[in-house]
């Protein structure tokens, strides 16, 4: 395949998916909310001539292009869909025209990249062997996730892809440059809710009472300290707690209750279960021990995200190719979660960034921020990288090509 049929696709799509992402960015969805969007990107695939399978986990969309051969080989490629309830700040002719919600995370920007690629593949179908499952996936910001829910739903098979491929904006990154991390890259993700219940009573008479804010308190040091003592120092561990508040409660008056919310985020999964036991031992322990009670509710989150070794150091050559080698760097990992850590669970993955940042154009916000915006040229690499990988993938592997 040559790369540079694959640039110039891009370059002809990419005013039709700026206006396909603006689009999107104007009409945001929540999680589980996406009816329009995956009815948008179906008819986008319809136009195409792709055939498609609209509400997988509701929302979602299912699509084949086969080239030659197709059941040779199967490779996937993802975007999510959904938006986050933000109210827009920006002052440009594209934003968010939903009151309170806004793609704040740039699920608009994988989706636009996606159907661009889905172009670039389509119009190449008679030079490649094999097939390209594209999966338009709904509800990635929010428990239990879409993309746990499209597995169950067989998203992964007729046909089974043998890998999978997924990109996200990346504002730190500038624009036109990737970057990639073979291995442990983003952690699990559990929400913890901590009830503490005590006697109340005044605080000037702390005796008759069962402290719950000074059992809370002695809670939070002794589950991060557990953390800090029990955890292996080689796996990437934080416990963290947000939210603490009382029913009831004054200056001078001992609250019955006290509730607390946190996230524990770790990076190996045997760790992590391990991990729900030892703090379910120590509230219950440590309460007891000041007389009162405590429950912890643990709601499991997603999973480790790991980048198979394998397939990230072909994507690596990949992204050096079409992009050259100064445009790929190597990412830490992060603490950050992805419900695309489902599919790395199923089969060998690669999850990337896409640099979307442009200080020059003030372009620098965070993503998850009322001002968040991308430099559009990145819809340009988007689509062209993700078509180019899955090419190279069905491919397989060959020399190194830098430039």
């Amino acid at each position: 395949m040559d790369k540079q049929q694959i640039h110039q696709l891009a370059d002809t799509f990419y005013p039709e998916v700026v206006a396909i992402r603006r689009h999107l960015h104007m009409h945001p969805e929540l999680s589980y909310q996406e009816t329009e969007t995956g009815k948008y990107v179906a008819r986008q695939l319809e136009m195409l001539g792709i055939p498609h399978q609209h509400g997988v986990a509701d929302n979602g969309v299912v699509a084949l292009i086969e080239g030659r051969d197709p059941g040779s080989k199967v490779i996937a490629l993802r975007a999510d869909m959904d938006a986050l309830p933000i109210q827009e700040a920006n002052d440009v002719a594209y934003r968010s025209q939903v009151d309170g919600v806004m793609h704040a995370c740039g699920h608009d920007v994988h989706t636009s990249s996606l159907l661009g690629a889905a172009r670039i593949l389509h119009e190449v179908r008679n030079q490649f062997t094999g097939t390209i499952k594209l999966l338009f996936q709904p509800a990635e910001e929010k428990l239990p996730g879409g993309a746990s829910i499209m597995i169950k739903e067989g998203a992964l098979r007729n046909p089974e892809p043998t890998a999978i491929f997924g990109q996200h904006v990346h504002p730190p990154l500038d624009v036109g440059k990737v970057g990639i991390r073979a291995g442990m890259y983003m952690a699990s993700a559990d929400e913890l809710y901590l009830s503490v219940k005590g006697k109340g009573g005044h605080g000037a008479l702390p005796h008759e009472c069962i402290d719950t804010v000074l059992l809370a308190s002695h809670l939070v040091v002794a589950l991060q300290q557990m953390v800090s003592r029990r955890a292996n120092p080689t796996i990437p561990t934080v416990l963290t707690f947000g939210k603490i508040n009382s029913t009831g409660g004054a200056t001078n008056i001992i609250p019955d209750e006290v509730k607390l919310q946190g996230t524990l985020r770790t990076m190996d999964e045997n760790w992590r279960f391990r991990a729900h036991e030892l703090m379910q031992e120590l509230v219950e322990n440590l309460a007891k021990s000041m007389g009162g009670t405590a429950d912890l509710r643990i709601e499991v989150g997603y999973p480790t995200l790991f980048n198979d070794e394998t397939l990230t150091r072909r994507a690596f050559d990949y992204a050096r190719e079409f992009l050259g080698d100064d445009k790929v760097v190597e990412l830490p990992i992060r603490m950050t979660a992805e419900d695309f850590a489902y599919y790395s669970q199923e089969m060998p993955a690669c999850f990337y960034r896409l640099g979307t940042g442009n200080p020059a154009k003030g372009i620098t916000s965070p993503i998850h921020t009322d001002t968040f915006d991308i430099d559009e040229e990145a819809l340009r690499t988007g689509m062209g990288l993700m078509a180019w990988m899955a090419l190279r993938e069905l491919d397989g592997p060959r020399a190194t090509v830098h430039g």
